[in-house]
Parts: structure tokens; C-alpha cells; sequence
């Protein structure tokens, strides 16, 4: 039996808007929680008989787009906060052309969509001409959906999504509060980290690079969605990907989940292309779970073999089932993975530098630390850069 302690935040807004607190153990490798339970406040005796229902309503906005690794930790938060305050009234506000219009209606939550641009890189680029102009279209969209909403709280998870939409809170007079996953924070937290009520962090190492006053930096530690945490059987879990499994004993059955990223990893993808086939051969009890991501996905189906031990998929929503039916995990060094895998307790070799190209210039996650680097001589950079063959025939 795992033990945690807790340790608790109380943060106090004013009066008439709501309070926030957060939970999180300081021993992640043991558990790890970080929810947002949002409790209306006491009511003057005076003016209880004046207000009504839809005023004492909890109503929050969550502004997430773009990648899982920006989704997932609001969706994390979300389901706290309907644990604690059932009758909160949640909306999501994404695109309508990223995974959050899709993953964020799975997960049970309403969404809105506005009109949002990234900016690209490198900033001063000719391409970012025009974005001033979405942006203000983003904005109005934000403002539009907000002015029908009405919400008393707005929290953005990070990512080009969030920046017009806790914007347009700040403008509001809204209360505004922030989450950055990772140990550098992108571009649209640093800058909201300085009109945003608080701002809350995954590690000790981020307070300092933040432009905003130290006091509004809480270290909480990264949100875990509450299916990682359900008890799910190894059987059942291995079945859920491959039924033939169902009456196989645990022992004689090895499962690699391997994890590109919602966007993939487009050598890590290439260099299991090339060894794949030949370690299922070479190991009848291997059984390989590949997320390719999104973006990798159709050309890695035209390429790879079916196979009865092979689960190809562009992205894995029962994640609570791979990280259940896997033995070894290998995946990149994203902060949300990290920080799954501690939760989980899942052994894992994590693929840590610019492995798709320049994905981000972020050092390693700090919650990586705990690892033990593999020393050995550098593989040549052929091995990550060369372009798979078609299969056999």
C-alpha cells in the first residue's frame, strides 16, 4: 500500500469571487495529485435570500489546445474539480481543428471553438505578418463566448490556444490563473504569467522563469488525469489490446508500449520501423503497443505489416489500458509523460533531445532526473534520420 502525504494550498481571492485550492504530495515518485477544488464563498446572511441559484453556480472556463500535453493536464484539473463541486458548469474553449474538439468532448466536458493562429518560428518571420489581425479575431470569438458563459474563473494550460482566451479574461476583470507543465514555460505563459491571478508550476526549477511577481508561482506539481489512477487488471488490460491474450498467463507474455507524442516522433518512428518486424520474429512473446502520432500515423500504416502482436495507432486514448499492459515503456521526455510514468510506476527509457526536429529547445524534464543515463557510445545519426523502406513483400 502506497502512502502519500498531502500537503495543501489555501489561496483566498476576494469576496465576491471564489477561492482555489490546490492538493499535491511532495513525494511524486509515490503518487502524485494536483487538483483545483473550487468552493463558492459564504454567503452575508443579509443578501443569502437575494441571490439566486445561477448566481451561487460555479462556472470555470478552461483554454487548452493545440497538443495533449496542453489538454490533458486541464482535463485533469476539471475532473477534480467535478469530484468536489459536482454541480460546477464547465466549458472548454479550443479549435475546431485540433485534437482538443475532440479529445475534450470524450472526456465528457462542452467545448466552444475560436478561430486561433500559432505564431511561427522564428518570430520575425514574413509568415507572421497577418497574425496580429487572427488574434484580434480570436479575441473577439473569446470575448463573445465569455460574455455568454459567464464565468468567474479562467485557466489556461499553456499553448497558442490560451492566449487570446485568458487575454480576454484578464481585459474582463476576470479571475485568471495559469498551469505550465513543463520546466521552461512557452511563450504564451511567460506573458500571461504577468496579468494572471496565479501561476502554477510543476517544478521548484520554473519559479525563477517566470517574468511576474514570485509570489503568484505555486510548485503543485503536474495534474494526472483520474483514469491513470482506476485499478485496471493486467489481463483485462492486455486483452483490451490483444484479445488472443485473454487466457495467456501473465508471465509469458512481454508488452513494449512505445509513445511518440500526440504529434509523434518522427525518428522514433523510423527506427522501430526498421527493427520491429525482426524483434517479433525473433520473440513470439513480445507484443509491441505503438503510438505514432497524429502526423506520422498514415505513412507509418502504409509501411508497417500487420502483425497479431502489433497495435498500431495514431494516438492512445485508454491510456489507463497501455500503461497497464505494458512492461517497458519507451517514450520521449515530455513533461506530461514524466509525470505519468512516475504515477504509474512504469520502467521507461526516455528518449531526451531534438529526436523530431526541432520540437522544442526545452531541456529534459526535471522529473526525468531520477533516471540513470545509459552510457554508451552515440548511435550515428543515421539511425534517426534515415528514411524507412517500404516492406518486404
Amino acid at each position: 500500500m502506497v502512502v502519500s502525504t498531502i500537503s495543501h494550498f489555501h489561496l483566498k481571492f476576494p469576496p465576491k469571487h471564489t477561492k482555489v485550492s490546490i492538493i499535491h504530495p511532495p513525494k511524486p515518485r509515490s503518487q502524485i495529485f494536483c487538483c483545483v477544488s473550487i468552493d463558492p464563498p459564504a454567503l452575508d446572511s443579509s443578501n443569502a435570500g437575494k441571490t439566486d441559484n445561477k448566481q451561487k453556480e460555479l462556472r470555470i472556463v478552461f483554454a487548452a489546445g493545440g497538443a495533449g500535453g496542453q489538454i490533458f493536464p486541464a482535463v485533469a484539473i476539471a475532473d477534480e474539480i467535478k469530484i468536489i463541486n459536482p454541480d460546477a458548469k464547465i466549458l472548454f474553449i479550443g479549435t475546431d481543428s485540433g485534437m482538443e474538439c475532440t479529445a475534450v468532448p470524450s472526456s465528457g466536458y462542452d467545448f466552444s471553438a475560436i478561430p486561433a493562429t500559432p505564431l511561427l518560428r522564428p518570430i520575425l518571420s514574413f509568415k507572421n505578418l497577418s497574425i496580429p489581425l487572427k488574434w484580434v479575431k480570436s479575441m473577439i470569438a473569446s470575448w463573445n463566448i465569455m460574455k455568454e458563459f459567464k464565468p468567474q474563473i479562467v485557466v489556461g494550460t499553456g499553448g497558442y490556444v490560451s492566449f487570446p482566451i485568458c487575454l480576454i479574461a484578464a481585459l474582463k476583470g476576470l479571475k485568471m490563473v495559469i498551469q505550465e507543465q513543463s520546466s521552461v514555460p512557452g511563450l504564451a505563459n511567460w506573458f500571461l504569467s504577468l496579468v494572471a491571478d496565479f501561476v502554477f508550476v510543476a517544478y521548484n526549477s520554473s519559479v525563477d522563469r517566470f517574468p511576474t511577481d514570485k509570489k503568484k508561482v505555486v510548485v503543485s506539481g503536474n495534474p494526472v488525469r483520474l483514469l491513470l489512477k482506476k485499478n485496471v487488471s493486467k489481463a483485462v488490460a492486455r486483452s483490451y489490446f490483444f484479445p488472443r491474450l485473454a487466457n495467456v498467463s501473465d508471465s509469458e507474455v512481454v508488452v513494449l508500449l512505445v509513445l511518440g507524442g500526440s504529434f509523434g516522433a518522427n525518428s522514433m518512428n523510423i527506427a522501430l520501423f526498421n527493427i520491429y518486424f525482426q524483434m517479433l520474429e525473433q520473440r513470439p512473446n513480445l507484443h509491441i503497443i505503438w503510438e505514432t502520432g497524429v502526423e506520422s500515423f498514415d505513412e507509418m500504416e502504409s509501411l508497417v505489416r500487420n502483425h497479431p502482436q502489433l497495435v498500431l495507432a495514431p494516438f492512445l486514448r485508454s491510456m489507463d489500458m497501455a500503461y497497464t499492459a505494458a512492461n517497458l515503456v519507451v517514450s520521449r521526455a515530455g513533461a506530461l509523460t514524466c509525470t505519468e510514468l512516475l504515477v504509474t510506476g512504469k520502467p521507461a527509457i526516455l528518449i531526451v533531445g531534438d529526436i523530431n526536429g526541432g520540437w522544442n529547445d526545452h531541456p529534459p524534464s526535471p522529473a526525468a532526473a531520477p533516471s540513470a543515463p545509459l552510457q554508451r557510445p552515440p548511435l550515428p545519426s543515421s539511425a534517426f534520420t534515415q528514411s524507412p523502406s517500404p516492406p518486404l513483400p
